[in-house]
């Protein structure tokens, strides 16, 4: 069962990622006002993030070419450090250079935690494993407002950004010690080793040559999964950077209310990452082919969606934070099935590479998003955005269906 404590470390990991992410996020209603800093430099300041991890195209190549033992421990414990560094900030200029390094160093999260799911799990449990580790997005954006909330309240919000980057040094040093290849880990048994072996599709088998770099551009299923990520994550940068600006601006949430309310929809986010597993077993066992299953799961999450774009016509902020958490849900139970299905089309010494190229396209669909909230939210408000959120995901779903062949029934991945 070896492989499940690793993909538990991979899920801290994880956690840690996105509590580091998200700590700007909370303390933004404290920290913009005592800096000086408007929503339209704050969008410049998460833009400037959006860049930075829109190059993990380079970490996803990075960790299919030296490994995941030294990528990853690298990674994290650069992005810890610049997480502590944002203590020390003083203008958004900083911060936006400190947000942009971060985001690059960050990047590497999804690629590795994906090159670990098609290297250590056969194909049957690969979309539970992957729905393992996407717990942890969720509950590290969930941790964040009871965490920096709790800062601010006894210490100041700088306390905030020394505790999570501390915790990310931690994870770091962990995962160095901790982690080795399935095929020479020490603790690996053979059995263990050969099931997970005889599992392997013929997509996830490692072959010797790996294709340059740019030759994965010119490939259909490339685009097939990239395409439904930069329609769906604008989601997620929303719930990310602006949940907590939008209740205290908004809907005239206090700190108290923060800590208590802006964690649901990252909860229900969590029961998201374990249903669309389900789902896609349950479609499975109906005769479904997998990736049919999987299209169909992503295709349900996008129906769910549709609940954003009533979050700003219901007068109840608590009406507001249900649908909101259950856009979360939504998203999550899509996102996962759609990040998931590079471990089904590709070999896994490429599934770093492409998981890169997709996680670059769908943080440049959250980047034009939020420089488009950062702009336009103080003459148009929010309800325009949380319409677009609820329509965005169709036409993922629609594109899913249409783009994405089966490699195993001859088409070119």
């Amino acid at each position: 069962m070896l492989r499940w404590w690793m993909i538990g470390l991979v899920m801290l990991g994880t956690i840690l990622n996105y509590l580091t992410r998200s700590t700007l996020s909370v303390a933004a209603p404290y920290m913009l006002p005592e800096l000086g800093i408007g929503e339209k430099e704050y969008s410049w300041i998460t833009g400037a993030f959006q860049l930075g991890i829109m190059l993990q195209t380079f970490a996803g190549y990075l960790l299919d070419v030296v490994g995941l033992r030294y990528g990853l421990a690298a990674c994290a414990a650069t992005w810890s450090l610049i997480t502590a560094a944002h203590a020390l900030a003083g203008s958004w200029p900083v911060l936006a250079v400190l947000r942009g390094t971060m985001g690059l160093a960050e990047g590497s999260a999804q690629p590795g935690g994906l090159k670990v799911v098609a290297e250590w799990f056969p194909a049957r449990e690969r979309g539970f494993a992957g729905g393992v580790y996407n717990v942890g997005a969720s509950f590290g954006s969930m941790l964040a407002p009871p965490l920096v909330a709790a800062s601010i309240y006894y210490w100041s919000w700088h306390a905030a950004f020394l505790i999570t980057g501390a915790l990310g040094l931690a994870w770091a040093a962990a995962w160095y010690f901790l982690y080795r290849p399935l095929r020479v880990h020490p603790r690996m048994s053979a059995t263990e080793r050969d099931y997970v072996l005889s599992g392997q599709e013929h997509a996830s088998i490692d072959l010797p040559a790996r294709p340059p770099l740019l030759s994965f551009f010119k490939r259909r299923n490339v685009w097939g999964i990239a395409i439904p990520r930069m329609l769906a994550d604008p989601t997620w940068g929303t719930l990310t950077f602006w949940l907590p600006l939008y209740l205290t601006t908004v809907r005239g949430f206090d700190l108290t209310q923060i800590a208590m309310f802006a964690w649901l929809p990252f909860l229900t986010a969590d029961v998201g990452c374990m249903f669309g597993p389900i789902l896609v077993a349950w479609f499975q066992r109906r005769g479904f082919t997998l990736l049919n299953a999987r299209r169909t799961a992503f295709t349900i999450g996008a129906i769910m969606m549709t609940s954003m774009m009533f979050v700003g016509f219901v007068d109840s902020p608590y009406v507001a934070i249900a649908l909101l958490s259950l856009g979360g849900f939504a998203h999550q139970t899509l996102s996962v099935t759609c990040i998931t299905l590079a471990t089904d089309l590709f070999p896994a010494h490429e599934v770093g590479t492409v998981a890169g190229i997709a996680g670059t396209v769908a943080n440049f669909g959250i980047l034009v998003f939020s420089l488009a909230i950062g702009s336009l939210v103080a003459t148009v408000g929010y309800d325009p955005f949380f319409i677009a959120l609820g329509v965005l995901d169709l036409v993922g779903a629609l594109w899913l269906w249409m783009v994405v062949r089966d490699p195993a029934r001859g088409a070119t991945a």
